[in-house]
């Protein structure tokens, strides 16, 4: 059984090689890993899940999902996949398949969030103060849900809520 691998689309490498931090553009991310976790949550938020096509097979190269495991992002990467597919059996740890859909699911929407990121970052300078200024502009449109103390308790436990 070959390893999984979380792969970036070609179209895409460029960008996520240039968020990679360096001096030039101060960037908030210190491996590949962390710029793809931060686009597939900014992909699943504004629900941007675009198919990869051509896959990079340079820098970036596939990342294996150990990496992903090491750094603690696998949790987020299964409440994606269950948000996705509103089924939480998508977490099953005993079926292959289901491994290869959140994988699938991950990637998607990952690229979205890469495209988000491509447009928003065109032109910047400093990266670490576009990504800031894109997510207050996020909490100042009011995107996260008001408290209403009146409201009744939800019936069921949405975790949708947590991504969208």
């Amino acid at each position: 059984m070959s390893e999984n691998r979380i792969r970036v689309a070609k179209d895409k490498a460029e960008l996520v090689k240039s968020l990679m931090a360096s001096t030039e553009n101060n960037s908030p991310f210190q491996t590949y890993a962390d710029i793809i976790l931060f686009a597939a949550v900014l992909g699943a938020k504004q629900k941007q899940r675009i198919p990869l096509g051509e896959i990079s097979k340079k820098e970036p190269g596939p990342i294996s999902m150990e990496i992903f495991i090491a750094r603690g992002y696998d949790p987020v990467m299964k409440l994606i996949a269950i948000a996705a597919t509103e089924n939480i059996n998508v977490i099953s740890p005993d079926r292959a398949d289901f491994e290869q859909q959140r994988i699938q699911i991950f990637e998607e929407y990952a690229n979205g969030g890469l495209d988000l990121l491509d447009r928003e970052l065109r032109g910047a300078v400093d990266y670490t103060e576009r990504i800031l200024l894109m997510l207050s502009a996020t909490l100042d449109r009011g995107s996260l849900p008001a408290q209403d103390a009146t409201a009744p308790d939800p019936v069921e436990f949405d975790l949708r809520k947590f991504l969208g």
